[in-house]
């Protein structure tokens, strides 16, 4: 028998709400933060409901005041006035930034504002097309994954409720608009001789990628070659990532002019660093790791832990061994660092995507402020950023790292972590591998310096694959050997 009309768009009806239900329910927190493409899930809606979670984690552990900003994406002061409004609407206190600032500007003022949660929205490297939701605590670093679960478990279906609007949430006491960049600014000149810096001579190239560091670095620095340091949401069509193949033209900036003497860049929300040297050769995160422990224990006398991410180099390792440090590894997001560093003594924590932090500061990746240590240490010591690594290698000796990103699709990189874990890889193109490490990800270890790494992003659809050897050439090598083993 045929079904009537009514019952038919009953049924359509029915299977939309839970089709509805099932696209409605797909907010996770990757290794930093809930990211998505704007307009697609990344929606007025979608801010609504993961910031209604939040609040709801706050009313639950008596908390009653958020600090919130946003960087320089497509959108973001109307997410963060929407999250404002929910906030509200719950009866929590919010302190709003008026323009965009970096990630670190926000932690911070959660700190200086004696907050409980700080939220930033930003997608930080992703490229343009994408938005995020970082939700920071009361210590001024990433909110830790007990936490980050207890949030996603509240998030709701939707949320029905009437957003106040902000001139009555600031009649009511609930908005206070906050300048966050001269917070940092002001926070920046009382930890750093920033005379002694800018009276050095060196000279420094700043690539900003169109992101949120841009103003307070201009501030900071005076003896600079600025680049991409205004507004364009769309990042010019790249991901604003400071890694050396989206940096080229800063690289030909510093080749091209003797007087400059290093480059420094950070991503779209300001908390991860890449550097050139003189010579416009890329210094990545290991280096720059390997630098600050070196400046910190051996020229200023500093001791403590030092925590390092599983993709990071084991150099790391080999020089707290040096220097009589403790050394951990993590898993790999900056959120693990940071809750060891609420409760140990830490001198140095980090990961190989630049994000990195310092003892003297917040738990918190800052990418302007580990820039400003490195100048300060050439700054001292009077030798050039090449010298400096030269004395690195003297306690660790010479290598080489690089990183692919595999945009594969989802099928095969499914069979391809399937088969690392079941140890289906034993050697790529003839190399035997004699160690596998499976922290986080699988480590493919041939020697003592060389080894591959594959591991899915937990904030893109792509798969990474790292490799270490002592020579650039080797990592070559060593990367497209597991190009062929891969998809071969």
């Amino acid at each position: 028998m045929k079904k009537s009309y009514s019952s038919l768009i009953n049924s359509g009806l029915s299977t939309f709400a839970v089709e509805k239900k099932k696209q409605m329910a797909s907010i996770k927190f990757g290794t930093d933060g809930w990211r998505a493409i704007i307009a697609k899930d990344y929606t007025v809606e979608n801010v609504k409901r993961i910031t209604q979670a939040t609040a709801t984690f706050m009313l639950k552990n008596d908390m009653d005041k958020v600090v919130i900003g946003f960087d320089c994406r497509f959108g973001g002061a109307m997410f963060a006035e929407t999250a404002t409004q929910v906030f509200g609407a719950n009866g929590i206190k919010v302190n709003l930034a008026k323009i965009p600032v970096s990630t670190p500007m926000v932690s911070l003022g959660v700190v200086k504002t004696k907050s409980d949660i700080g939220v930033v929205i930003t997608a930080s490297h992703n490229p343009p097309s994408y938005n995020g939701y970082k939700l920071k605590s009361a210590y001024g670093g990433p909110t830790i994954p007990a936490d980050i679960a207890a949030v996603e478990a509240e998030i709701p279906d939707e949320v029905d409720v009437k957003l106040p609007s902000l001139q009555k949430m600031h009649d009511a006491g609930l908005l206070n608009y906050i300048d966050l960049e001269d917070m940092y600014v002001e926070h920046v000149k009382a930890n750093f001789d920033l005379d002694a810096i800018n009276n050095s001579g060196i000279k420094v190239a700043y690539d900003a990628m169109y992101g949120a560091g841009q103003d307070a670095l201009k501030r900071i620095l005076t003896n600079t070659v600025l680049l991409h340091c205004e507004h364009n949401p769309s990042f010019y069509g790249q991901a604003p990532e400071p890694i050396h193949r989206n940096l080229q033209e800063l690289s030909d900036t510093i080749k091209n002019d003797d007087s400059i003497a290093c480059g420094l860049a950070n991503d779209g929300d300001a908390d991860r660093i890449g550097m050139y040297d003189e010579d416009g050769n890329f210094v990545d995160s290991h280096r720059i790791l390997l630098l600050l422990l070196l400046y910190l224990k051996k020229y200023k006398n500093l001791t403590g832990k030092v925590i390092v991410t599983f993709s990071v180099t084991e150099k790391m390792q080999k020089l707290c061994e040096q220097f009589g440090l403790e050394c951990e590894v993590t898993k790999i997001g900056f959120k693990y660092i940071a809750e060891i560093m609420t409760k140990e003594n830490v001198l140095v924590g980090g990961e190989e995507s630049g994000g990195i932090a310092a003892a003297g500061h917040i738990p918190e990746r800052d990418g302007i402020w580990m820039g400003l240590l490195i100048l300060e240490f050439m700054a001292i010591t009077g030798k050039s950023l090449k010298e400096l690594i030269e004395e690195v290698y003297t306690y660790v000796g010479e290598f080489a790292y690089d990183r692919d990103d595999l945009h594969i699709n989802d099928r095969l990189k499914k069979d391809i972590i399937q088969k690392c874990k079941s140890n289906y890889y034993t050697n790529f193109q003839g190399r035997a591998v004699k160690e596998v490490q499976t922290i986080d990800g699988f480590k493919y270890i041939f020697s003592d310096d060389e080894w591959i790494m594959i591991r899915p992003s937990g904030t893109e659809p792509v798969l990474r694959v790292y490799a270490q050897a002592p020579t650039a050439a080797g990592v070559r090598e060593l990367l497209d050997s597991a190009h062929a083993t891969l998809q071969g």
